[in-house]
């Protein structure tokens, strides 16, 4: 059998060369090697064919597709590694410039966090919880809900899983329309320029001229909690979960923290929020963080500030804290949400010259280049803000530096803060305390839902938007809204951010009536009662 090797390598490498992507089941592959050693053969060497071994055949020929495969290396102009925000964005991005581009992904599904464990389905929840519990309704109608004792979590998560089914199709699509290879595997830098993917079939070596590494982050589990992903979860693992708990331990005041706390809440789930400061979000304008905590605290939830647990037992009916005060807390199910880090495992950062910072994060420069000048990181895997929204964008900017695209230079100076919590929560520029510590003199002006027509009509009486501007010309500073669309009416008011202009632009507007839009203007008026020290009312 001399000529075994020599012919399934060349059948191989000729199959690898032409499509390493390709759908086409081993077996197909199997028959199109021994064609071609069928075909290739002259009579006097062949006979060892037919006294083959099908089980040596099929070693033979997967030995010879790993060598095969991984002593080629492909060329591209752009390897983007990971298929998150970032990834998809800025694959596509260099891809209507014409680049080359592969985007390497080792989960099963595309979209990274946002799409399978984080922003999308848990958005998804929320709208979910919404309507099972009929919170909306209760400020219209004054009727109680109470969750239906027979849902189930599969019901409850039917439309979530309906919704990150069909973003993850957009995905694919996406990749498909920009001609983008997308390769499944493991990826490792073996320098700044190549890339091995390790997969099912093999390793590939690619060839970039640029690389990005986007590859998200993941939850931080602290050593000392016991997570057994049936009644201790994390963020990522939490909508694994087989039932809908009777109590819930929500361990961190931060952004998930808050989202699936006030989500639980809403279904009737007695839930007890734990967190190691002294409020929710301090990144937020105080009084909007009070706010947030009076309105769960009306629907029932429990506050243990300045504390955390040190202990965790888990047993066949629930979970049992010990807390660093010496209390204790007995719940059904714990949700860990205290910080995440980088998704670096097995990447290889320092056969290209990289390493992550003292916080967990590949450290980058204002245009997402990291200390190597070709590589270049975007979204979670950098950190703060840790937003979809941004990460798309940083995505796009990297790329056009990359490449010297005259196009998307930057990331807009100001960005939407967007906190899917029930009430929602949106913000953008200065508050009220980083006025204070820059020593800004400024002044606010709020408007409140309850002293708005469409605040009465949908039933949120409770919301409010705020407006910091500059004393000494109005020019607007910041705005921050708790209430029914926050994440939506936020960009009025970015608009007139980013372009520096004055709150008087609010009342020069017309708005439809009746809207929550409006609550600009009536802001922008009582920012200017307070200006001139006197008005009639508050908000």
């Amino acid at each position: 059998m001399p000529k075994l090797g020599l012919y399934i390598q060349l059948a191989l490498r000729l199959k690898c060369a032409a499509s390493h992507d390709s759908a086409q089941p081993s077996q197909e592959l199997a028959s199109l090697a021994a064609l071609f050693f069928y075909t290739s053969c002259d009579s006097a060497d062949s006979s060892w064919i037919y006294q083959l071994d099908g089980r040596v055949l099929g070693s033979a020929l997967r030995d010879a597709q790993r060598e095969a495969c991984v002593e080629s290396t492909e060329n591209f102009d752009l390897i983007v590694i990971g298929c998150g925000p970032a990834g998809e964005k800025a694959g596509a991005q260099a891809a209507y410039f014409g680049k080359r581009v592969a985007v390497i992904e080792r989960a099963d599904h595309l979209g990274g966090s946002c799409i399978n464990t984080g922003t999308v389905p848990s958005k998804t929840l929320r709208e979910s919880a919404l309507y099972f519990s009929g919170l909306k309704q209760r400020g219209l109608y004054g009727i109680d809900y109470s969750l239906k004792e027979n849902l189930t979590v599969h019901d409850f998560m039917r439309h979530e899983r309906e919704v990150v089914e069909m973003e993850r199709q957009r995905i694919l699509r996406n990749l498909e329309l920009h001609k983008i290879e997308l390769v499944r595997g493991q990826a490792a830098l073996e320098d700044a320029h190549t890339v091995a993917v390790s997969g099912a079939n093999g390793t590939r070596r690619l060839r970039g001229e640029v690389i990005l590494i986007s590859t998200g982050s993941k939850p931080h589990r602290p050593s000392e909690i016991a997570f057994d992903d049936v009644h201790t979860f994390d963020s990522d693992t939490f909508l694994q979960m087989d039932r809908i708990p009777k109590s819930l331990a929500v361990i961190g005041g931060g952004v998930i923290g808050c989202e699936y706390a006030s989500i639980f809440i809403a279904l009737g789930v007695e839930v007890t929020l734990v967190d190691g400061r002294d409020r929710l979000l301090p990144f937020l304008d105080g009084e909007i963080s009070d706010r947030l905590r009076d309105r769960l605290t009306a629907l029932g939830m429990r506050f243990l500030f300045n504390e955390r647990p040190i202990k965790v037992e888990n047993s066949s009916t629930g979970v049992r804290l010990s807390m660093k005060s010496g209390k204790t807390l007995e719940t059904d199910a714990a949700l860990f949400a205290a910080g995440r880090r980088a998704a670096v495992d097995g990447l290889a950062l320092e056969k290209a010259g990289l390493s992550i910072n003292d916080r967990g994060y590949i450290p980058v420069d204002d245009n997402y280049r990291t200390s190597i000048p070709n590589i270049y990181a975007a979204g979670d895997v950098i950190g703060f803000p840790a937003l979809a929204s941004t990460s798309m964008e940083q995505g796009r900017v990297a790329v056009c530096h990359g490449f010297g695209f005259k196009y998307k230079q930057r990331v807009a100076s100001m960005l939407p803060m967007g906190i899917y919590t029930i009430p929602e929560i949106s913000a953008a520029g200065e508050t009220e305390e980083s006025c204070k510590e820059k020593k800004i003199d400024y002044c606010v002006g709020r408007a409140l839902y309850g002293n708005n027509a469409r605040g009465h009509i949908i039933g949120d009486t409770a919301g409010m938007l705020k407006l910091i501007f500059a004393r000494a010309d109005r020019k607007l500073l910041g705005v921050s809204l708790i209430g029914e669309s926050a994440t939506e009416l936020i960009h009025i008011g970015m608009m007139i951010l980013d372009n520096g202009e004055s709150i008087d632009e609010f009342i020069e507007q017309v708005f439809n009536y009746p809207t929550l839009s409006e609550t600009y203007k009536y802001a922008a008026y009582d920012g200017l009662g307070n200006l001139a020290g006197h008005k009639l009312r508050e908000g």
